[in-house]
């Protein structure tokens, strides 16, 4: 059969291809069934052929007709780039995967040049990457992961005082025996300390978040991650009440009133971000650290998003989240258990929903889905890990030059 006019095949002449090639078996299938025409032969790939609605079965069958599948492709390769496929030599996409976005859309490499320095992206072998993958923004999502964690905020400010109003009396019910309280003397500056370690790793990270050049992703995944965490704090907080850890912390149960009091206690913790500096004083919101939360979430994704080569700020980040934690149990503000939880939960969930979204496990998973929905929705178009490379998060360096002469 000439193989001139492949792209102008009836589903009738791709079906005397699949049988002239052997694979009678398969006609019914692919030409009556799904009706693959010339087009759609020529940019048909193994993951094709796995997934649904074929499923073929039958190993040595797919692995014959990719094969000759590829010869035909190699045979029409201005045909591919004239549809927008690069042909490579093993399938349309450059990949025997071909892998498929949510949105229907198709995955496709593009050449990827580091903004900063006009250099490839550069692995920490020391080998260069020659194309990268077009990660999509989607900035609605990440408008809606920003709504997610300001409520979440919200939420989690008004529970406290809820909490407050139910903090067990110090006369009733001393502080608990904790073999780091009761051995380590309260430094009175240590939780202010402790919070400028935060204040210092929350700066990195908004540098690292301007630079990147899929800050959107990285904002998503912050979002997400942080408010799911505190959603969860909410709820361990509010169903088991605490007795303070330390005699200093004048904790009593503190009425508020009416509904109108709580919500304006509520907003002040929240535009405080519940913290001293600002002013805000809470109790008995124990059973886990917020703030163990928060140094240990943004040191990870510090340390996750920059370079394995940026040894100083690896280092730096780490210090800054173990010594907050230091701080935070040298000032008797928090029992050892709930830093302890704090950092498990948080170390566990960062890393559970970077290996689902590296891996994309998730996708092979109904149970994934079910239990993640809000992961599967955000991450459902981000096929593998997030590459870090940078950029000027606005094109203006031209304009400044002409500023400055």
């Amino acid at each position: 059969m000439a193989q001139q006019g492949v792209r102008n095949w009836t589903v009738k002449q791709v079906g005397r291809w699949l049988r002239e090639e052997g694979f009678c078996d398969y006609v019914d299938l692919l030409c009556n069934k799904h009706r693959l025409d010339g087009t759609s032969l020529l940019t048909l790939t193994e993951y094709d052929l796995r997934s649904p609605p074929l499923e073929l079965k039958v190993l040595g069958d797919i692995k014959r007709l990719m094969v000759s599948l590829r010869k035909l492709q190699k045979q029409n390769a201005d045909v591919l780039e004239e549809l927008g496929f690069a042909h490579d030599g093993h399938s349309p996409q450059g990949s025997a995967s071909g892998e498929w976005l949510c949105n229907g859309e198709s995955v496709r490499d593009c050449d990827s040049v580091d903004a900063l320095g006009g250099e490839p992206y550069q692995y920490s072998n020391g080998k260069h990457k020659q194309q990268s993958r077009r990660l999509d923004p989607e900035y609605w999502k990440t408008v809606l992961g920003s709504i997610y964690v300001v409520f979440v905020f919200g939420f989690t400010s008004f529970v406290m005082v809820i909490v407050h109003e139910r903090v067990p009396d110090m006369r009733t019910y001393p502080p608990l025996p904790d073999i780091f309280l009761d051995s380590v003397p309260r430094i009175p500056w240590a939780f202010a300390m402790a919070e400028a370690c935060g204040l210092i790793l929350c700066n990195i990270w908004l540098l690292v978040l301007l630079l990147h050049k899929h800050r959107s992703i990285l904002l998503r995944r912050l979002c997400s991650l942080m408010g799911t965490v505190f959603m969860l704090r909410c709820i361990t907080m509010f169903v088991t009440s605490l007795s303070v850890p330390g005699q200093h912390l004048q904790c009593t149960g503190k009425m508020y009133g009416d509904m109108w009091a709580k919500l304006q206690r509520a907003v002040a913790i929240w535009s405080g971000f519940g913290m001293t500096l600002t002013g805000v004083q809470t109790c008995g919101d124990y059973m886990f650290s917020g703030h163990t939360v928060v140094l240990t979430m943004l040191n990870f994704f510090v340390t996750e998003y920059t370079p394995r080569s940026w040894n100083f700020i690896h280092t730096l980040s780490w210090v800054l989240n173990l010594f907050g934690i230091f701080f935070i149990l040298a000032a008797h503000e928090h029992y050892s258990i709930d830093v302890f939880i704090a950092f498990y939960i948080t170390t566990r969930l960062f890393l559970y929903y970077h290996t689902l979204a590296n891996t994309r496990a998730y996708q092979h998973s109904r149970r994934a889905r079910i239990w993640f929905p809000m992961f599967s929705f955000f991450e459902c178009n981000v096929n593998g890990p997030v590459p870090n490379e940078y950029c000027w998060p606005f094109s203006r360096p031209a304009l400044l030059r002409r500023l400055i002469g």
